[in-house]
């Protein structure tokens, strides 16, 4: 029972995270918040929300090595198994998405939260520096994305601004459905996650953070997992890239910054052995395609695959 409403809870977190994304996105631009700030908040945000509501959920029940194995899990998972399997099926042309500046923000974010890392917690002094890196990626970001309307506006040439989940014929009452949706369903998602994982955890006889670190961590990967699949098979992956050093560099920051405001995050001394420098050294696998324009070939995907069910089976026996 307690596989089946992790389950549950997951499917609930998974859509009612869509649902928000969905409301929010259109409440937002129907009173007039341009499209360039609802892309660069409102939607990272909305997409982020399951993790989010699990780290938080996690240090309210006072089970926070759930969260921390969340945020590290899901990032080791993202480079490893979202980009690594679906270029087993088709080469992703990643050489085609200068995400070098984005990169470089990504390893500087690691680099920091393991420091941080090594302060034994995160607690309010370290939530407010993740917070500040991650106001400072925010604003770079919007700043970027400003100059380029600007000279596209000077070039005379179209750039009208696409936002995920944006929908102008919306009426008002779906809009509200979703928000409502999204508001009711992330709570009681990650509160049936987390609640079953910790129980699944006792069942087992292995730690809260083993659990967060493979189960969930796993789990909240899904969606990108099953994007980029989508998008290999379509012969559209060339933004996949960007996406993942997006999401991993959020969670980093955003994630544990925020949850750390609502309560102490204690770090487990096997992340400091072991799970964070294997986070750090997947993400420095990434710097051939980012910064030598190589695509993910198939070669690339089964080895980046197998590399991750490695570490899982390390985690767990």
């Amino acid at each position: 029972m307690a596989w089946l409403l992790c389950a549950l809870g997951l499917v609930i977190l998974l859509l009612a995270g869509d649902a928000l994304v969905k409301g929010a996105v259109n409440l937002s631009l129907r009173v007039g918040i341009p499209a360039l700030i609802v892309s660069l908040t409102i939607v990272a945000f909305g997409t982020s929300a399951p993790e989010l509501l699990i780290a938080i959920n996690s240090v309210l029940d006072g089970k926070p090595d759930i969260a921390m194995g969340n945020v590290v899990g899901s990032n080791t998972a993202n480079i490893l198994l979202v980009l690594g399997f679906p270029a087993i099926l088709a080469t992703l042309h990643t050489s085609e998405c200068n995400t070098r500046k984005t990169y470089i923000f990504m390893m500087l974010a690691t680099v920091l939260f393991i420091a941080l890392a090594f302060t034994g917690s995160f607690g309010t002094w370290q939530a407010l520096v993740l917070l500040a890196a991650l106001s400072y990626v925010l604003f770079d970001a919007f700043r970027d994305a400003h100059l380029h309307r600007k000279d596209a506006a000077l070039n005379a040439v179209e750039d009208e601004e696409e936002v995920e989940g944006a929908d102008p014929d919306m009426p008002w009452w779906q809009i509200i459905v979703f928000l409502l949706l999204g508001l009711v369903g992330l709570p009681l998602g990650a509160d049936l996650l987390v609640d079953n994982a910790s129980t699944i955890a006792r069942e087992y006889g292995v730690s809260e953070t083993v659990i967060g670190l493979t189960l969930v961590a796993l789990g909240t990967s899904l969606p990108e997992l099953a994007t980029t699949t989508m998008a290999a098979l379509r012969r559209q992956a060339d933004v996949v890239l960007g996406s993942v050093i997006g999401s991993n560099m959020f969670n980093l920051l955003a994630i544990v910054g925020i949850a750390a405001l609502i309560g102490p995050i204690p770090v487990a001394p096997e992340f400091l052995k072991f799970d964070l420098w294997v986070m750090m050294g997947a993400s420095v696998l990434l710097a051939p395609f980012v910064f030598w324009g190589w695509n993910i070939n198939r070669a690339w995907g089964i080895g980046l695959t197998a590399a991750y069910f490695g570490y899982i089976a390390i985690v767990l026996f």
